[in-house]
């Protein structure tokens, strides 16, 4: 029998370079936490990017609401609709092989309640085939995760800012300020727990805080705008690779410039088409 030393055995098991081929599960989520292993999450809104980040390794892919402002071309995530999330997620299913893939249940989709939450997931789950779903809200949406992990669907959970409240809140400002948001951010991160989420997002949060909800938590914490010490850490990808024009949240590390360098390409093609030099000959059939 051929040993396999523990740190090999670990090395495996690690959602981001990993040697495993299957699809990441929750259940891989929960042991990285149990390891005090830090993983990267992106978001993904076609087959073809979600290929090129899968194939990169990224363990988590999110089909995110953020599809609204960075993919559709609305001004905010309110006006996404669930043909649409249904249609993006199963792009990005059918362009992927080991990711979990998690749908995000967009404004609208769940906030009746629990019955409209798990109808909505489960068309997530069955048409498009993501691994999970995602919802925001704290203490508000404790009694939807509940009903959804109990009718087999795993939840992510999304507190902090929450994107989809933008006209409640007049903007994207920072969360959990203050000993009473605080303690209020604090008992909506252990309403999720308690509902079932296996793993939570906190977005533009002090990082003090999402360190001490991290610390107090069994389940993941993914932080955007979180700092340091979330488990995990996630961006839109267009942000990540410098697609997003102008100014990008001061959260964002822009790691290329692709917007640049598509700009770039589109000129050259279009400089060779009126110059005459292309296609040439190699581009043409006799």
């Amino acid at each position: 029998m051929t040993h396999v030393s523990p740190a090999r055995k670990q090395s495996e098991k690690a959602l981001y370079g990993g040697t495993g081929s299957r699809r990441i599960t929750v259940r891989d989520i929960a042991a990285a936490k149990e390891r005090a292993e830090k993983w990267p999450m992106l978001t993904a809104y076609d087959a073809m990017t979600a290929s090129v980040l899968d194939q990169a390794g990224i363990p988590v892919l999110l089909v995110g609401d953020s599809m609204g402002n960075c993919h559709l071309g609305y001004e905010s995530t309110v006006p996404v609709t669930m043909d649409e999330m249904t249609l993006l997620s199963a792009a990005v299913v059918r362009g992927t092989r080991r990711a979990l893939v998690i749908g995000d249940l967009p404004f609208g989709s769940y906030q009746e309640g629990p019955v409209q939450a798990l109808r909505n997931a489960t068309r997530l789950v069955k048409e498009a085939g993501v691994g999970a779903v995602k919802l925001e809200g704290g203490e508000r949406s404790a009694h939807q995760i509940e009903l959804l992990v109990q009718s087999g669907i795993p939840v992510m959970a999304h507190i902090g800012l929450t994107p989809q409240s933008v006209n409640a809140y007049g903007g994207y400002p920072v969360q959990g300020r203050g000993e009473e948001a605080a303690q209020q951010l604090l008992r909506d991160a252990k309403a999720v727990q308690d509902a079932g989420a296996f793993a939570v997002v906190l977005e533009l949060v002090p990082a003090e805080l999402a360190a001490e909800v991290t610390r107090s938590l069994h389940i993941a914490t993914v932080g955007i705008g979180a700092g340091p010490d979330c488990d995990a850490q996630v961006l839109v990808w267009t942000d990540m690779a410098g697609m997003t024009d102008g100014r990008v949240p001061r959260f964002v590390k822009q790691y290329a410039q692709l917007r640049q360098g598509l700009g770039d390409a589109a000129r050259a093609f279009a400089e060779d088409v009126v110059g005459g030099s292309y296609p040439a000959e190699e581009h043409s059939f006799h």
